[in-house]
């Protein structure tokens, strides 16, 4: 077997809401809660399992590879939310998006901060 990330826990502050907002914009399904767990399941089966967390959240990255048709359809979301966006992880480039490797990338946030992120090459693949 290789070694393949299967789950992690992201905590927020309302488990539902946010399980519920990243599975819109990314057009997937909020899977039943399993335990304290309110997960959604990416198509290359690793699980994000929302937590609800009482206290400060600190934020997290997540980078969701996607192909280009998906990114039209997803940044058409994020647009239509009305959600700010950059073109890098510091958040120095408002409202426009990446070119990095060829692809096209951009980062938004989640309710809890969580730095999001889709792409559409990964990194130092070529470009």
């Amino acid at each position: 077997m290789t070694v393949q990330l299967n789950h992690t826990i992201v905590a927020a502050r309302d488990k539902k809401e946010s399980a519920t907002f990243l599975a819109g914009i990314l057009g997937l399904e909020v899977s039943p809660q399993y335990g304290p767990f309110v997960p959604v399941e990416i198509p290359n089966g690793v699980t994000l399992d929302y937590l609800g967390s009482p206290g400060a959240i600190t934020p997290q990255h997540y980078a969701f590879l996607v192909s280009e048709d998906e990114f039209d359809t997803i940044f058409g979301r994020i647009r239509e939310a009305g959600l700010t966006y950059w073109a890098d992880p510091y958040h120095r480039r408002p409202g426009e998006i990446n070119r990095n490797d060829g692809g096209r990338g951009t980062y938004f946030e989640d309710p809890n901060g969580h730095n999001l992120e889709i792409l559409t090459r990964p990194y130092g693949s070529g470009g």
